[in-house]
């Protein structure tokens, strides 16, 4: 298995939605995104690429394994 490499934002923006996350506000450069079931809401901020440890904790957030992660972008 390789390791996580950085993501475009729109990719992982792409991601986010087809995960059920919805775009709840925008405050600077960082964007927030919510979902029914979570706890807390994931943010997310707007710039060229998306760090991997953003992309882990978003993860986590998400309850999602680097597996799913991985398959949902070969679909997209």
């Amino acid at each position: 298995m390789q390791p996580l490499k950085p993501v475009p934002f729109t990719t992982f923006e792409k991601f986010l939605t087809y995960a059920g996350c919805v775009l709840v506000r925008q405050k600077g450069s960082h964007r927030s995104y919510q979902r029914p079931g979570l706890i807390r809401p994931i943010i997310v901020p707007y710039r060229n690429e998306i760090p991997v440890y953003i992309i882990k904790n978003t993860l986590r957030n998400l309850g999602m394994d680097t597996d799913t992660f991985r398959a949902i972008l070969g679909q997209l």
